[in-house]
């Protein structure tokens, strides 16, 4: 018996992630108890804004940092989140969704927080999220978190489910995949070194505070590739355009999702999340009953791939399964506006049910 908290602790300490900042919040409480015993490093911060200040301040130093938390939390460190996005510090953050607004019902789950996350960060720039649909995306998706956070320079979010990360089930822990611990060398730079000039890959190259080598800098503000602040000359307005520009020129390297496909099928159902496994349900059910539709479960929610709006564009009917009020990756992809190739199962304050995403595909 096991639950989805544990499984993503464990990935996130063996793909070498080195320290747990926390401030307990209901329902990433277990996050916070099992990341004591597990990783190398546990602090328990005063709040929610010195976790993640505290957390900037470990990445600087050459640590990979991780916390969890739920909304009100997340709301609180959103400043601190924009910081480290600019200054380019690798850091995982996990928010366990739980039912809004405000502070709302903390041991009721939903699917509410994935629009606030898309614009999360000031400009509209992107944020790698990774949603994990069962056990073993919990233990794969936090490995590639830690490889994202460090290979793109950024921080990256996991995010769960208040379902996914506390209820324990019956789950062979033996059919899990042996994990890599992600390599943290700096790659080799010709001097001068210029603690943000980028490559070809359009990441700078990332040596600590403290390091024996370079002189190093961290900037929050609009900065040249020296680190200086610069308020809007040509090198360093090109610099935060390299922001967006590096996650999304190399989306196909951090970009999951699974397809189901049924051979001619007109119907599709997307879905993420604690969601997939009522769709999953859905599926058998459709198909024994001799209807041929499709199943797409979305992985790396953002940025969106060129190749999600390829999948659901070759389908004549689109049924999107989350567990919120309007259908909120429904949104994502085709605005609030109504269209006639496009249905939602949606649910409100309880889980989706497989009879009601069948009843909508239907």
């Amino acid at each position: 018996m096991i639950d989805a908290s544990r499984i993503i602790t464990e990935a996130l300490v063996q793909s070498g992630a080195d320290v747990f900042i926390g401030y307990p919040i209901t329902p990433s409480n277990l996050f916070y108890s099992y990341s004591k015993e597990r990783f190398p490093e546990f602090l328990a911060g005063p709040d929610e804004i010195s976790v993640l200040q505290w957390m900037c301040g470990y990445s600087a130093a050459g640590k990979i940092p991780v916390t969890a938390t739920a909304f009100p939390g997340l709301a609180l460190m959103t400043e601190t989140l924009n910081m480290a996005y600019m200054m380019e510090l690798p850091m995982v953050l996990i928010i366990t969704q739980r039912l809004g607004p405000s502070t709302g019902s903390a041991t009721t789950g939903a699917q509410g927080d994935l629009k606030f996350l898309d614009g999360i960060i000031s400009g509209g720039f992107p944020l790698p999220i990774f949603s994990p649909s069962n056990f073993n995306d919990a233990w794969t998706l936090s490995n590639k978190a830690v490889k994202t956070a460090i290979e793109f320079r950024t921080p990256v979010i996991i995010l769960t489910s208040k379902e996914l990360v506390m209820t324990q089930r019956s789950f062979n822990i033996n059919l899990l995949e042996p994990l890599e611990q992600i390599n943290r060398t700096p790659k080799v730079v010709e001097p001068p070194y210029k603690p943000y000039k980028a490559g070809k890959d359009r990441v700078p190259t990332f040596y600590p505070l403290g390091n024996n080598e370079y002189q190093t800098r961290f900037n929050a503000s609009t900065h040249d590739n020296d680190g200086l602040i610069r308020k809007g000359t040509p090198e360093s307005l090109a610099n935060t355009w390299r922001l967006r520009e590096k996650l999304e020129e190399r989306i196909n390297e951090y970009s999951f999702f699974e397809l189901d496909a049924d051979d001619g099928a007109d119907d599709l159902i997307v879905t993420w999340g604690v969601s997939a496994d009522a769709s999953r349900d859905a599926i058998n059910l459709l198909r024994k009953n001799g209807k041929k539709v499709s199943l797409l479960i979305v992985k790396t929610i953002l940025p969106i791939s060129q190749n999600i709006f390829n999948i659901i564009d070759s389908f004549k009917t689109v049924t999107f399964a989350e567990e919120n009020m309007t259908g909120l990756y429904k949104e994502m992809i085709f605005g609030k506006r109504k269209n006639s190739k496009v249905k939602v199962a949606t649910k409100f304050g309880s889980m989706l049910t497989p009879s009601e995403i069948e009843e909508i595909v239907n």
